[in-house]
């Protein structure tokens, strides 16, 4: 049935739209690949409450949403859904005990994801950035490690890198494997460190240009600021500016060798660039290096300097609240509240950093449990979770990456070291967008995702089926009369306030 926007918006009162601004173009050399779909076989069975149940509940904030089948799935796992939503936690804990091939098929179209660091200069910059845009956004919504590529997209946000500068057009790619990937779901600390001596950091943030090789050399600040202002501490976390340029002197003489220098993207520590004298970290004396110190005593003692600073800020109080406080507000809240916070940040210290025990206590929360339906999907993850709860069969195509840099969301696109936002307010501005997408995703116009919308109702059980499946709970009465008399029934419940949250 055709239908106007007019008409659509009428019936559909419940959805407020509002313009967005920006909008960026990307470049025509993408692989034209069969799309991929891990569909379920139905029939399926649609959640049967009135309001949100723990198990929608852990698909909406563990997931990037539910697909067909997932809710039955996860109904089995336990007695109860209290014993159910114990049992999916520890499974998403443990990804690598997932079975995650047809994801990985997926993926092997993308050649750079997973070459060597040094050959990676061999590519076109926007070649590697549209295969991390893509293989993000596949990842995303085709793999069952739901809550590891949670954490990835969490984190690259903490640790943010502009592919933009300099010779992180290559070195990102890299970054995204060797530092995000690799320690997700693993140790903070160790993840710190692999960040603070990762190529792509040291260009980003200029750590390769901080040194002292003389008396009137001053360190470069910028990464000795972000690690205590963005990684660690928080910008409330106590240091003074005194402190940011201690870091900094520690930090001196570490340098990453350019794309133009024999065995390139490599990191190095040179003790002649590095300052020798003795510095005090947050209360924290570093000794200076002996002046009688030999060629292997500087290198060892400067290098050391690192990790001297990297111990004393990584199980900091301050950064465990700190992360406490942007773990509570992705998975509770936007404001998060202080008792979460607390316990978060108790777990993490107690367990000197360890990120899927933390996790186990924020998801342990009275405010975690009972807080649901009240946070705003950003952009990248309103469309993942449209094209999982359709079970859409997606390449990840540029129209459908089209509509993340309008909506200014896309990975591995934010020019400034904080990282995407997680609160709703600066994302309000995309709700036009979110209404074209779910237009155009019920309509199958897009070339790179297809959805069998009379299958899904079928399997369903029919129309209420499928929009308790896409709300997350029964429909209400007003939301069955938009569906049916908006001619674009799926349209209105993708772009609807319910599905808008999770």
């Amino acid at each position: 049935m055709s239908f106007t926007r007019r008409h659509f918006l009428r019936v559909g009162s419940g959805v407020t739209l509002a313009t967005t601004v920006g909008c960026g173009k990307l470049p025509e050399a993408w692989q034209v690949w069969k799309p991929q779909s891990t569909r379920a076989r139905g029939p399926f069975q649609p959640p049967a409450a009135g309001s949100i149940d723990l198990v929608t509940h852990a698909l909406n904030r563990l997931t990037f949403g539910a697909r067909p089948g997932d809710y039955a799935r996860l109904k089995t796992l336990g007695k109860d859904d209290r014993a159910a939503f114990h049992a999916f936690v520890e499974e998403q804990l443990h990804p690598e005990n997932m079975d995650d091939g047809i994801t990985d098929y997926a993926l092997r179209r993308f050649d750079t994801l997973n070459q060597p660091l040094g050959e990676l200069f061999e590519y076109k910059e926007h070649v590697l950035l549209n295969e991390m845009t893509r293989g993000a956004l596949l990842r995303a919504t085709m793999s069952e490690r739901q809550l590891y590529e949670v954490m990835v997209q969490f984190w690259t946000d903490h640790f943010n890198i502009d592919p933009s500068k300099g010779d992180c057009r290559w070195l990102k790619a890299a970054d995204d494997r060797e530092v995000i990937r690799k320690h997700a779901l693993g140790k903070f600390p160790e993840m710190l460190r692999a960040s603070a001596l990762s190529p792509a950091m040291l260009w980003y943030l200029d750590g390769r240009e901080n040194r002292k090789s003389s008396k009137e050399d001053k360190p470069n600040e910028n990464y000795g600021r972000e690690l205590l202002e963005l990684h660690t501490l928080g910008v409330h976390g106590g240091y003074s500016q005194r402190d940011v340029m201690e870091v900094a002197r520690c930090l001196t003489g570490w340098t990453v060798r350019e794309k133009r220098q024999f065995r390139k993207a490599k990191v190095e520590f040179k003790p002649s660039l590095h300052d020798r004298e003795s510095k005090e970290v947050l209360g924290h004396v570093i000794p200076a290096i002996p002046a009688n110190a030999n060629a292997d005593q500087q290198q060892d003692l400067g290098a050391a300097e690192l990790d001297r600073v990297l111990e004393i800020v990584s199980l900091h109080p301050s950064t465990a609240r700190h992360l406490a406080t942007k773990l509570c507000r992705r998975f509770i809240a936007d404001t998060p509240p202080e008792t979460a916070i607390a316990e978060v940040a108790g777990a993490f210290l107690k367990t000197k950093g360890d990120i899927p025990n933390t996790l186990r206590a924020l998801f342990a929360t009275p405010e975690f449990r009972d807080t649901r339906g009240n946070k705003f999907k950003r952009p990248f993850n309103f469309i993942v979770s449209a094209l999982r709860a359709t079970n859409a069969a997606t390449d990840a195509r540029h129209e459908i990456v089209e509509y993340l840099l309008r909506m200014g969301h896309a990975p591995f696109h934010y020019p400034t070291p904080d990282g995407y936002p997680e609160e709703a307010s600066p994302w309000l501005g995309t709700l036009l967008w979110r209404w074209h997408f779910a237009v155009a995703l019920g309509e199958n116009r897009f070339n790179g995702a297809r959805i069998d919308v009379e299958s899904l109702k079928a399997n369903f059980g029919g129309d209420a089926g499928l929009m308790a499946h896409l709300l997350g709970r029964t429909p209400t009465t007003e939301e069955i009369q938009g569906y049916h008399e908006s001619g674009a029934g799926l349209a209105l419940m993708l772009a609807s306030p319910a599905f808008q949250r999770c």
